[in-house]
């Protein structure tokens, strides 16, 4: 019987030291959140700055453009002209990863083996540019995630202040708290529109590319094309 009153004041004080612990390691927290939170809302503006190039670079998109285009450099590749085939195509590139694709493209279609050769590089496009999506995506969970974690640390000490009848830390926390929500929503909220947009303008690159790459590559004299 003795032993087992003794063992709930071993727990309880056990219990506490874990809250207590657990208690410094949220308020530590604090500062590093912030810090994070403020990288996020500059990395979430610098990649709006490179959204507004990347729009403004594709607003001169016509699809006849790069139909012509793909004609001519077809026409360029049956008379052996890689050259004459890449300068047909420089219309058609809005960014260097698709310049780079395109020279690629120009320099290995009709060879042997070239089918293989072309969808990897396609491929290799494709996974370029879902790997410049990462970033926004990462932000669109990482900007509230940070938001939460700025609210609800500040809150222990705002409790704490209004227990104590301390109505300035309180105020303090909770401005804090509520500041920190709203811009880890906005970082949220902007790096989810970035990636919606950007998702959409690499689907068309990359289906533009897929067409220049099967125009090019089409196996019929210039003759059955005309």
């Amino acid at each position: 019987m003795p032993a087992t009153t003794n063992a709930v004041p071993i727990l309880a004080l056990s219990s506490h030291g874990i809250d207590e612990t657990i208690f410094h390691i949220s308020s530590a927290l604090l500062v590093p959140v912030l810090i994070l939170v403020l990288l996020a809302l500059a990395d979430v503006i610098f990649e709006t700055g490179r959204y507004a190039i990347e729009l403004s670079s594709r607003r001169g998109r016509r699809f006849a453009t790069i139909e012509a285009s793909a004609d001519k450099a077809r026409l360029a590749l049956l008379a052996n002209d890689r050259g004459g085939a890449a300068a047909a195509l420089n219309p058609v590139p809005r960014s260097p990863a698709m310049e780079e694709t395109l020279a690629f493209i120009v320099a290995h279609a009709r060879t042997p083996g070239s089918d293989h050769q072309l969808n990897k590089a396609l491929a290799d496009f494709d996974f370029d540019a879902q790997r410049r999506l990462g970033r926004t995506r990462f932000l669109v969970r990482a900007g509230p995630a940070l938001g939460l974690m700025g609210t609800l640390i500040p809150l222990s000490p705002a409790l704490t202040g209004l227990a104590n009848g301390n109505t300035t830390e309180l105020t303090n926390d909770l401005r804090i708290a509520f500041s920190v929500t709203v811009v880890g929503l906005f970082i949220g909220a902007v790096a989810f529109g970035l990636s919606l947009s950007r998702d959409r303008m690499y689907g068309q690159d990359l289906s533009d590319l897929e067409y220049v790459a099967a125009v090019i590559s089409d196996p019929r004299p210039a003759e059955s094309a005309a």
